[in-house]
């Protein structure tokens, strides 16, 4: 057996969204929908959206949202250089955030219907080993944990004026109440999550993440050799009773770690 050593520096990610029990009951749709993509020089581009359980096509608005921000985010050629510059990070944001409101409003005037109908909240970010980036419209949640073992809440939920309100991305006044983060150190892990589990992870008194709820789920990603198999764990997590006792919603969850060590592997048998 020949071992050597290889190089390993790269962004591990496990995603899921599931249907909360109460939309399980009522024979409804996960109205969550999320997406991700790794672009060359180890950016790490996420998007997050709840679809609002009040409207008809909530499904519909959170798919579209993410999907267009992610694409908007994909062509832009970002480097590790451009994000050295914050007025190109937030202009990166906002325009993701721009094309997926657009995407959006469009959607409905094609299928006839009017934008709140497609009410979703959005959260999109930007990641690399050296910074992070978000920008969220509504509720939901994204954190980072530095190299020191810090964690810290990017974002914390626009719950409105009133309690179970928020803002939506089809708002007249979506793109003025954003929360826009930059945050440059050592990146090691990211969590984005809808508000389905924004409870669980968040003090909310604190406005503070809570360690013992992402420290574990961040040591679960740093050991999810398989990605396929990592997903249906993540999976069993958000539907195991020790989450749905506490939340009947929707959930989504998407959790990275970037790796850079040097480890042994096994050239052959």
């Amino acid at each position: 057996m020949n071992t050597t050593s290889k190089k390993i520096s790269h962004w591990r990610v496990v995603a899921a969204s599931v249907c909360g029990t109460s939309h399980i009951r009522n024979k409804q749709l996960c109205q969550d929908a999320h997406h991700w993509q790794l672009l060359p020089s180890n950016v790490l581009v996420i998007a997050a959206a709840d679809g609002a359980g009040s409207a008809s096509q909530g499904k519909v608005g959170a798919m579209v949202a993410v999907e267009t921000a992610i694409e908007n985010l994909s062509l832009q050629e970002i480097t590790p250089d451009s994000l050295a510059d914050d007025a190109i990070v937030q202009s990166l944001l906002n325009e993701a955030l721009l094309a997926a409101k657009k995407a959006v409003e469009d959607e409905a005037v094609a299928c006839s219907k009017q934008p709140q109908d497609l009410a979703t909240t959005l959260i999109i970010m930007v990641a690399t080993p050296d910074m992070v980036a978000v920008v969220q419209i509504g509720d939901g949640l994204a954190v980072a944990k530095d190299h020191m073992g810090n964690l810290v809440a990017l974002t914390i939920p626009d719950n409105g004026e009133h309690i179970n309100e928020t803002t939506f991305l089809t708002s007249p006044d979506a793109l003025d109440t954003a929360q826009m983060r930059l945050w440059r150190e050592s990146i090691v892990n990211i969590g984005v999550l809808t508000d389905g589990l924004q409870m669980l992870a968040l003090n909310m008194v604190l406005g503070e993440p809570h360690k013992p709820f992402f420290f574990p789920l961040f040591d679960f990603v740093e050991n999810a050799e398989d990605q396929t198999l990592a997903k249906e764990q993540l999976v069993r997590f958000l539907g195991s009773e020790r989450i749905t006792q506490r939340t009947d919603d929707d959930l989504t969850l998407i959790l990275a770690g970037f790796q850079s060590a040097v480890k042994p592997y096994d050239s052959c048998a």
